[in-house]
């Protein structure tokens, strides 16, 4: 594996050799310790950000296919999700709609990892949770929480107002 360790302990800073050939020093230490290795390995495996960028650039009809690709993907990964786990339809302006539910998808997993699948909540907590989310139905108030972390929204949704919470019954 192209990655050089020069401490000794979990090191926070990390040189990778990318897969475009490229040394560069990555500053880890705002990941957790036994989260570094993987990432590295993951950047290790990627071009580096200045030939990311480069290629990025040189192509802008690419770049936009590759932006409408990523956000049919992650379109449709929510929309699956909404109807796997019985989402309501989000209300708001048609141009927000699909952008307040990838935002809500994106939430909510990153909150089910945080609180449950790495953190102490059991599935009833969570169930507790999911009732509420189903309840903020305003596509705009998903798009305001886009860069929230997980583990804030059960206090996000809290501060929810009577405006961000819908009028249908959640449990249809």
């Amino acid at each position: 594996m192209p990655i050089k360790r020069n401490s000794p302990g979990v090191p926070t800073s990390w040189k990778i050799i990318h897969s475009c050939g490229h040394e560069v020093t990555h500053n880890l230490s705002d990941r957790a310790a036994d989260r570094r290795a993987g990432f590295a390995r993951w950047l290790a495996g990627r071009e580096c950000t200045d030939c990311w960028k480069a290629a990025r650039d040189a192509d802008t009809v690419a770049k936009d296919q590759w932006l409408a690709t990523r956000r049919a993907e992650e379109q449709a990964a929510a929309v699956e999700w909404a109807e796997r786990f019985d989402m309501p339809p989000l209300e708001g302006p048609e141009r927000a709609l699909a952008w307040g539910a990838r935002s809500r998808f994106q939430l909510v997993t990153a909150a089910y990892t945080a609180l449950v699948s790495e953190g102490t909540w059991d599935e009833a907590d969570w169930a507790v949770l999911e009732d509420k989310i189903r309840t903020v139905s305003r596509a705009g108030w998903w798009i305001d929480q886009r860069d929230a972390e997980g583990t804030d929204l059960p206090e996000l949704l809290d501060a929810a107002t009577s405006d961000d919470i819908g009028t249908e019954n959640p449990h249809r």
